[in-house]
């Protein structure tokens, strides 16, 4: 099967301790694929920018509304399978500085309420020193970066 190209925005969000907020999910259609961490994002809408896309996702999965998301930091492209779908999929990272918030789920979609299984604030330590799955991968760098780039 040839996989469906996908245009996507991810959100690194950091909060004023230096933690970045992390999703739980799976694959509902493949139980086997195990569990991992994700930023918040998904899939850019037709007539959408890939910053509008990186706004609206990071407040439905998270409830945090932003005027900006200033520019992307990164892209990377990932081949993927997710309940039954393949997609060949280029993400544009973005970064959004705030106070830590209760996040919630009032926004979440059908496919998301069925995938994620819960969220926490990460710290460089804790993400650095777990054998879970992160994606995307170098998180741990990008964020020692990010948080650099603060002190500046």
């Amino acid at each position: 099967m040839r996989p469906t190209a996908r245009l996507a925005a991810r959100v690194i969000v950091v909060d004023d301790d230096g933690c970045v907020l992390l999703f739980r999910g799976f694959d509902p259609g493949r139980h086997d694929a195990g569990e991992w961490w994700i930023t918040p994002g998904g899939g850019v809408e037709d007539g959408e920018s890939i910053e509008e896309a990186a706004r609206r996702e990071l407040y439905e999965e998270t409830g945090l509304a932003v005027d900006d998301v200033g520019d992307a930091l990164f892209e990377r492209r990932v081949v993927f399978e997710f309940e039954d779908n393949y997609f060949d999929q280029t993400e544009h990272f973005f970064c959004v500085r705030t106070e830590r918030f209760p996040v919630t789920d009032r926004g979440w979609s059908d496919i998301e309420q069925r995938s994620v299984l819960g969220h926490r604030w990460w710290s460089v330590a804790e993400l650095a020193a777990t054998s879970e799955q992160v994606y995307p991968e170098g998180l741990v760098e990008r964020l020692r970066e990010i948080l650099a780039a603060a002190r500046d």
